[in-house]
């Protein structure tokens, strides 16, 4: 669907499909069970960018801590108190509060530590030479020339 041109104009974005969690390997994945992540650029046909609203339940992770060598990532909090964790430390978010990525910036993702869900926009580029990095897990994307991806040791080994 990304890249096609569709009739939609508008939609409610929390009427928008669920993205399952990537298949990451064995105990990765666990880590981002209850995250939910709704698309809402893709019914418009959006391919250059993408754009997410995503829910964590309390005790959720946005993400595995990473960074990416390509994209650029900027994150906005619509509702709740997530917590930002990067190599620079750790700030409570609050709605209204937002926080951007360079590549091969700071490793990042966000906790929520709260009893409250928290809801997130995220938005981020689509550069096809990208890959990321998880610098506290062995494990690595590398995004294949068809815009695949998969997943890799830190030695390089296909898991």
């Amino acid at each position: 669907m990304i890249g096609t041109r569709t009739e939609k104009l508008a939609i409610d974005a929390q009427q928008a499909a669920i993205r399952p969690i990537p298949p990451y390997p064995g105990e990765f994945c666990n880590r981002l069970s209850g995250r939910v992540k709704k698309p809402l650029g893709e019914p418009f046909g959006l391919s250059n960018f993408g754009v997410n609203l995503t829910v964590l339940p309390p005790g959720g992770h946005s993400s595995l801590h990473h960074r990416h060598t390509h994209d650029q990532e900027f994150i906005y909090v619509l509702e709740g108190t997530p917590t930002l964790v990067s190599d620079e430390g750790e700030i409570e978010l609050k709605p209204g509060m937002c926080a951007g990525f360079l590549p091969n910036g700071a490793a990042h993702h966000l906790e929520n530590r709260a009893k409250l869900p928290a809801m997130i926009i995220e938005v981020g580029d689509r550069n096809k030479n990208d890959e990321v990095e998880y610098p506290l897990d062995d494990i690595a994307i590398r995004f294949q020339s068809d815009g695949s991806y998969a997943f890799y040791t830190k030695d390089g080994l296909p898991y």
